[in-house]
């Protein structure tokens, strides 16, 4: 079928790209794909979308959801996906040294003070006395994937406590559910997980709080916003419109549930908003109540710890999990976002 414009509806179309030029927004074009987790620190993700941050800043914007990190990054590097916010893992960093995506900003983060990842145990293993991280050592320990922020996680409580990690059995498991139950059922010993998830199953009786992640690696980068090296070079209106729509949307979480500088009504209306998307299954008070206590720092304007971010890829070298090769610049693009 052909297609005819009058010459008004012409013009109309090409004053507002031109708009959208001019404002450093990209004109309204192909849905883009945003991988998200079913989880807590992907809130500002459902609050860009739900309040239409996104389509403000000219994004149609669609959340395609995932269960691990890794897959994340292929989906963004095959074109999947345009956007993601996760944490750093093996398979992006390759990908990255493929020039195939790119760090553009920094997410959540371990901040003393905070709630943070709890490190759990199983109720049989605390029994058995797992009562303290120092006590890891011949114990099973809950990852995803090699390379994933579990493991990295694993690692530094490891190194905090004088144990060497090849004495910690680490058992990917894949899937967040099924570390959730294995760790409930005693297949597994320990576990580190957001406080929301982790007070989830302390408050069910389902795992004991054993310590906090945050005393074995403060200022850790656990998650980072990522996308195509295409878009981070060739499309900064479209990279910088995202960040600028999840920024607005950081804003809102923190005041909420981390600093408690809104009032209760608006807590509650972002509360009710993030629940479509995360503990789905539980009540909505509880679900509230999960996220209030275990919200963690979402760093404002998605700036990136630099410092922490690139421990993290020595510590992937050091594994043998990535080569050496890579450079901080194949990585990271820090043009973007404030570093800290």
């Amino acid at each position: 079928m052909t297609l005819h414009f009058t010459r008004r509806q012409t013009l109309l179309t090409l004053g507002a790209a031109g708009a959208a030029f001019a404002l450093g927004i990209p004109a309204r074009a192909a849905t883009r794909n945003l991988a998200v987790l079913n989880l807590a620190s992907h809130a500002p993700s459902f609050i860009a979308f739900e309040r239409g941050y996104f389509k403000e800043a000219g994004l149609d914007i669609e959340m395609k959801f995932f269960e691990a990190a890794q897959p994340m990054a292929v989906a963004i590097a095959s074109g999947d996906a345009e956007f993601g916010v996760t944490a750093m893992s093996g398979g992006l960093i390759s990908l990255a040294q493929k020039d195939a995506v790119k760090v553009v900003g920094g997410a959540l983060i371990e901040e003393k003070g905070v709630a943070g990842a709890v490190i759990l145990a199983s109720n049989k293993a605390y029994e058995a006395g797992l009562t303290e991280p120092s006590k890891l050592a011949g114990k099973s320990f809950g990852i995803t994937t090699a390379g994933s922020s579990f493991h990295f996680m694993a690692h530094k409580i490891a190194a905090a406590n004088n144990i060497d990690l090849a004495d910690i059995q680490l058992r990917p498991l894949q899937k967040l559910g099924a570390i959730v139950g294995a760790l409930s059922t005693g297949q597994i010993d320990a576990w580190a997980i957001q406080a929301n998830v982790a007070n989830k199953m302390i408050r069910e009786g389902a795992a004991r709080k054993i310590g906090m992640v945050a005393d074995y690696a403060p200022n850790y980068q656990v998650t980072t916003a990522f996308t195509s090296t295409k878009n981070a070079r060739d499309e900064r209106a479209l990279t910088q419109s995202f960040i600028a729509a999840y920024s607005r949307a950081i804003d809102d979480y923190n005041a909420a549930f981390v600093d408690k500088t809104t009032d209760e009504a608006e807590r509650n209306a972002l509360a009710k908003l993030v629940h479509k998307y995360v503990e789905k299954d539980s009540p909505e008070d509880v679900a509230r109540q999960n996220l209030v206590e275990g919200a963690m720092r979402i760093n404002k304007g998605l700036a990136l710890s630099l410092g922490s971010c690139v421990e993290q890829l020595e510590w992937f070298k050091s594994e043998g999990m990535v080569k050496d090769a890579i450079t901080n610049e194949q990585l990271f693009d820090t043009s973007y976002v404030k570093t800290i």
